[in-house]
């Protein structure tokens, strides 16, 4: 499969803020993995509220800096999350549910699901098997696209895996497969917007 060519700039959300603020219903959107508030800062100059999770301390601290409107919880987004479930319209997770093995990240989406109420959407970004430059490799001992890279794991999907992820209990909305030049090196990864089912 050939990539797609990347993108000059990475606004991906920009396209998608109508129908985050319409599902969002005044309500605030809760942002997993909102790192150093890049995408914070996007939905909070839209005038939306946010609440953004992260796991590193220094990351809230430079989201707080751009996004000083949004509240902030600095936690693994395996904790609870920190608005109830059932209410919510709106949730993004933006290249933060790739760091677990495949059971742990169908209970992740599992719990996004719940949070959100009938007809709320999840936006996430996934990578791509094709991101080479982030760490995607083939390795015939490893048919789950999940790996060690620097230390660290990271899974990579492809379309296949995006569409078992999203299977049970969501509609899909829009599923894309982008290159972004959002990092020292370009990068592909999954757009994908679902909405959940009753």
């Amino acid at each position: 499969m050939t990539q797609p060519a990347p993108s000059p700039t990475d606004p991906w959300l920009e396209r998608w803020l109508s129908l985050v603020a319409e599902r969002a219903g005044g309500q605030p959107i809760l942002e997993l993995g909102c790192g150093s508030g890049r995408d914070t800062e996007t939905l909070a100059g839209a005038g939306l509220a946010v609440v953004g999770i992260d796991l590193s301390n220094e990351a809230i601290e430079a989201a707080r800096a751009r996004a000083p409107s949004a509240q902030f919880h600095c936690q693994d987004i395996r904790e609870p999350f920190p608005l109830p479930p059932g209410n919510m319209g709106v949730v993004i997770a933006s290249l933060c549910l790739h760091y677990f093995d495949w059971p742990e990240t169908v209970a992740l989406v599992e719990r996004i699901r719940q949070q959100l109420r009938p007809g709320g959407v999840l936006l996430c970004r996934l990578n791509s098997t094709h991101d080479f430059h982030h760490g995607a490799r083939r390795d015939p001992e490893r048919t789950d696209n999940f790996y060690l890279v620097d230390g660290m794991p990271k899974r990579f999907f492809d379309r296949a895996a995006v569409d078992r992820l999203f299977a049970t209990g969501w509609r899909t909305l829009g599923v894309e497969e982008q290159v972004v030049e959002r990092y020292a090196q370009s990068k592909a990864l999954w757009e994908v917007v679902v909405e959940r089912l009753r």
